[in-house]
């Protein structure tokens, strides 16, 4: 273990996209080192907690929100239920994400706000709401956002989503620069190619996303869960407290070289 379990005790952590193949890791992870967690996602709440009792989390640490995080209206209902559970939040991970690929000339312009609304818009409209709820309540608060190292280096075939996590990068980035005098801290999470989900799938199915994917990781292999759950737990952590408007590269050394 790399921290001790009780790293993250009397932290309040919400998150969006939490019942995702990454997002169950990550929550699974947060509340073995001690943090109460607000799991918010679109799932019913039956379905929402068989993902969560599947991934052996402790369900006495979790509440779980539904909602539409596109939606203003819906991201404060989910600070307010989280604020009532478990007290002020300390640290907001605006997580949920999405992505649809194909050539980027076949992206229709609905297809384009889609991923743009699920991407960008729910970061800003998480991020706002619990910013506002930090300085309510007077924490010290931290906004985590789930980049990529494809904000940089662009992955064929996902123009939108490279689109949109670069905004993102730029979105915490202005959190960072706003919030710093009011004692809220903004950083960023980017993964590489993580070994669940639709990266795995693709992974096992194609073999010419394979062949691209295997010259893109310098250390051969796919990102294990794991890695990407522990460096939400070190941000998470009082250990990353001097950090703010900064992007934790954990990709494998995916962004080490363009893609020929």
């Amino acid at each position: 273990m790399c921290f001790r379990e009780d790293a993250l005790i009397e932290r309040h952590i919400v998150i969006s996209g939490g019942c995702g193949a990454i997002g169950v890791g990550i929550v699974k992870k947060l509340t073995e080192h001690g943090a109460r967690v607000t799991v918010n996602d679109i799932l019913d709440t039956a379905s929402a907690d068989e993902r969560l009792r599947a991934a052996e989390i402790d369900l006495e640490k979790t509440v779980y929100v539904q909602g539409d995080v596109t939606l203003a209206e819906e991201v404060e209902t989910l600070i307010e239920r989280a604020r009532s559970r478990f007290g002020p939040i300390h640290t907001a991970l605006c997580h949920v994400g999405m992505v649809a690929p194909k050539p980027l000339l076949d992206y229709s312009d609905e297809e384009w706000t889609q991923t743009m609304e699920v991407n960008v818009k729910t970061a800003f409209l998480l991020g706002k709401a619990s910013a506002r709820a930090m300085l309510e309540d007077e924490v010290a608060g931290h906004l985590i956002f789930t980049i990529s190292w494809v904000a940089d280096v662009p992955w064929p075939e996902i123009g939108p989503y490279n689109a949109s996590k670069a905004a993102m990068k730029q979105l915490m980035r202005s959190f960072a620069r706003e919030l710093a005098d009011k004692n809220i801290r903004a950083n960023a999470v980017a993964p590489g190619i993580v070994s669940v989900g639709l990266a795995k799938h693709q992974w096992n199915t194609d073999p010419s996303y394979r062949a691209r994917a295997q010259k893109a990781i310098p250390l051969g292999e796919m990102q294990p869960l794991d890695s990407v759950a522990n460096a939400f737990l070190f941000l998470c952590s009082s250990a990353a407290d001097y950090m703010t408007g900064s992007v934790l590269l954990v990709d494998g050394g995916c962004s080490l070289y363009p893609m020929d």
